[in-house]
């Protein structure tokens, strides 16, 4: 992975937000239609929402975990995937294609490997199997969503690193900056970060001074009234959202 327009400290400031906030600001400076977002449309489901969303990018790994005879070919498998993480910069996050699912026969995240992962630079896991561990994961500081939970680790193998994965109705390239909380996940292409931060700050901040406070001001206030001035707050909301995006992409 090359050089990134987000910086440690932009992902840092990027988990003060939610994920949905984050796929608003992508939606305003992307130009894809938003029905083209690479997230989460599956079921997804996070198993430590205690941690708040996390942030990094994208590395991928390929597994099976029913073939004994894949695993007992391999010769150190996790010390291989273990190497490969070592040698990408952080922040990151394991994106793991469970290769068996939806007949996944055990689970790549544990209590140990979390562990691992984490002390490699992961700040957590997405897979479309099952996870298992996930308190003792969670203490460690390590966050996990996937499909559901599950008991063991069975002939648990990583087989391919570094490729495209598809998973929950999208795919998740390398090196993607990737956000997920118990919403789901969102992964967006280096190139449409470069005013990410900005307008995900400028946009959430156009609904704190319209829309939101209207709504919660309607104590007292007729049915009609709320609703003329719940149109006008959305008419002002579009227009300072609007204006903001032309002048941030206008470099102004």
């Amino acid at each position: 992975m090359g050089a990134h327009y987000l910086s440690h400290a932009d992902i840092l400031e990027l988990r003060r937000f939610n994920t949905p906030t984050i796929y608003n600001g992508w939606e305003a400076v992307a130009e894809r239609d938003r029905l083209e977002c690479n997230c989460s449309w599956g079921e997804i489901t996070d198993f430590t929402p205690q941690m708040g969303p996390m942030t990094g990018f994208a590395v991928t790994v390929e597994y099976v975990c029913g073939d004994k005879a894949e695993r007992l070919s391999r010769k150190n498998p996790f010390g291989d995937l273990y190497e490969y993480l070592a040698g990408i910069p952080g922040p990151k996050i394991l994106i793991a294609k469970d290769l068996e699912a939806p007949d996944s026969k055990g689970s790549i995240f544990g209590e140990v490997t979390g562990n691992a992962y984490r002390a490699l630079g992961c700040s957590g896991g997405i897979t479309d199997g099952y996870v298992r561990d996930v308190d003792e994961g969670a203490y460690g500081g390590f966050k996990m969503l996937a499909k559901r939970l599950g008991v063991g680790h069975a002939y648990s193998c990583p087989v391919r690193f570094g490729t495209a994965v598809e998973m929950y109705g999208t795919v998740i390239e390398p090196g993607m900056f990737v956000h997920a909380d118990k919403y789901g996940f969102i992964a967006i292409p280096d190139e449409e970060t470069k005013y990410l931060l900005e307008a995900v700050r400028g946009l959430d901040g156009a609904e704190c001074k319209t829309t939101i406070p209207t709504g919660r001001e309607a104590g007292g206030k007729s049915f009609a009234q709320v609703a003329k001035e719940l149109a006008e707050a959305s008419a002002e909301q579009a227009r300072i959202s609007e204006e903001f995006i032309r002048k941030l992409k206008s470099g102004r």
